[in-house]
């Protein structure tokens, strides 16, 4: 039997490099967080793979080597991705459930496109699952698609996690599309949210717009249950706590000391995102070094920044922000020895990660 974990992304990157397809790591939080997930099933991934091919021959090649790691991509066009991903999933949706209204962006294109992508998702794990595999659909890209998976398996096992918030009743309902994007939820036999504030929010929305009652946790839909709850996700301990005994992780501990010498370290690893508070940590960061000159020369803050959805607008727009506050703080500050903030634009390899957890 067979797991099948469904997200927008692989968690491998592929990129056409002069002509040959290069695959790595995916530095996404979500598919790190699901890297050591355990489970007596096989495991196995649906998801876009990265790159944009229209040539069957290409697509092809992709498809061969991804089946080689159990995974199966869902092959999407510029179009697609311009507005399922950048426009619906990340213009509309992750700005509401964010509380950040000012920056949503709606579009009925975006609309039609996030349902045409979730049914290309239904199709391919249609083509794929067999009696008692297990379908576990990941965040708020893939909302309609344990509705339109219940309505072609009755019986099929189908768990839902939403990794990001989900937002109060009274900016919930601005959405047009929430009852849709409700009953395509409640598509799953299980929903997890990070924290009991947004299971209980989901919970109030549903009462609200499809007059379903809970009960505690429960609510009956279609002569089935559906349980919701708070499952806040982890991270795999031990293989931290152990990775300094790895030789590659050692060496780079030994050049991330090098570079930042005796000083004080402190750490910043985000995602290019308005949600993540970047802004916020380098204006605190200048204040600290406005009113304790005495930690001058003596404190860094290394800013790891991994690019993400820098065609949307308010990306790009706070990325400027970021690299001129950036600017202005080591401009103001820094000495022939010492430069305040260390930044970085690029992911790093967990080894490297690791190390300047470490250090």
């Amino acid at each position: 039997m067979k797991l099948y974990i469904i997200a927008n992304r692989l968690p491998v990157k592929v990129a056409d490099t002069n002509g040959t397809f290069v695959f790595s790591r995916s530095e996404g939080g979500l598919a790190t967080g699901l890297d050591s997930l355990q489970t007596s099933y096989e495991k196995h991934w649906i998801g876009w793979p990265g790159i944009c091919t229209n040539e069957e021959k290409d697509q092809q090649e992709i498809n061969e080597k991804l089946q080689e790691m159990n995974f199966h991509p869902v092959f999407l066009s510029e179009k697609q991705i311009e507005n399922y991903y950048e426009g619906y999933s990340n213009s509309t949706i992750w700005p509401l459930c964010h509380y950040f209204y000012a920056y949503t962006l709606y579009k009925n294109c975006f609309w039609q496109s996030y349902q045409q992508v979730n049914r290309l998702f239904c199709e391919e794990i249609c083509r794929l699952i067999r009696p008692g595999d297990k379908v576990w659909i990941q965040d708020h890209q893939l909302m309609l698609l344990p509705g339109m998976l219940r309505k072609i398996y009755p019986e099929l096992s189908i768990g839902y996690f939403h990794h990001i918030p989900f937002p109060s009743y009274e900016l919930f309902r601005i959405l047009p599309e929430r009852a849709e994007i409700l009953k395509g939820l409640l598509g799953a036999d299980f929903i997890a949210f990070h924290t009991h504030d947004y299971m209980r929010h989901f919970i109030s929305a549903v009462e609200r717009v499809l007059h379903l009652d809970f009960k505690l946790d429960e609510v009956q839909i279609n002569n089935r249950m559906v349980r919701v709850e708070a499952l806040p996700m982890g991270i795999n301990y031990e293989s931290y706590h152990q990775a300094s005994e790895n030789k590659e992780v050692h060496q780079a501990i030994e050049r991330t000391r090098k570079l930042f010498g005796e000083h004080k370290l402190i750490l910043s690893v985000d995602r290019l995102d308005y949600s993540k508070g970047i802004l916020h940590r380098l204006r605190g960061f200048a204040t600290f070094l406005e009113h304790h000159a005495e930690y001058h020369g003596k404190v860094t803050l290394a800013m790891v920044i991994v690019p993400s959805r820098d065609h949307v607008g308010s990306y790009a727009e706070l990325k400027t922000k970021i690299d001129e506050e950036i600017g202005s703080i080591n401009g103001r500050y820094s000495t022939m020895n010492w430069t305040p903030v260390c930044y970085f634009y690029h992911g790093f390899s967990l080894e490297e990660l690791t190390a300047m957890y470490y250090v």
